[in-house]
């Protein structure tokens, strides 16, 4: 026996399609799973949340905050961190998330110019900055918009 043919036992599972209060002959007749008397056994009880007329949690609670779906979460890289590259190289997203330097690109990844660089590199992000801009460029590298 494994793990592809494990089934219940014959006889322990029950089919719930079987119709409620149809007489004590169909072994769910009279009070229909519902017990004796009380309010879940009328009919129209209670919504799920009401609290039997005291303010329900859902409403005493104060409404806070506002989340937007159309927010995009981006990830910001220093310029200092494109450091450990080689001259010349060419740095991606792929490669950032290859040297641990990214570990999710989430919705982008943006370089931002805190650091120093001293190395000619060619960048592909999905935004820069102006300062790692004007950083990258002054050493002669390049900044690709992807």
């Amino acid at each position: 026996m494994d793990l592809s043919n494990l089934r219940p036992a014959e006889g322990s599972k029950h089919s719930d399609n079987f119709r409620r209060g149809r007489g004590h002959g169909s072994g769910n007749g009279k009070t229909a799973g519902k017990g004796h008397k009380g309010q879940k056994a009328r009919s129209g009880a209670p919504r799920p949340g009401f609290e039997g007329g005291q303010m329900p949690l859902y409403r005493r609670l104060p409404k806070r905050g506002f989340t937007n779906r159309n927010t995009k979460t981006i990830v910001g890289i220093n310029v200092g961190a494109l450091e450990r590259f080689d001259n010349e190289a060419v740095v991606t997203v792929e490669t950032l998330i290859e040297c641990g330097i990214v570990k999710n690109p989430r919705d982008g990844v943006k370089i931002l110019g805190n650091g120093e660089l001293t190395k000619k590199l060619n960048v592909k992000a999905n935004a820069f900055s102006e300062g790692a801009k004007e950083k990258i460029e002054a050493l002669g590298g390049t900044c690709e918009v992807i």
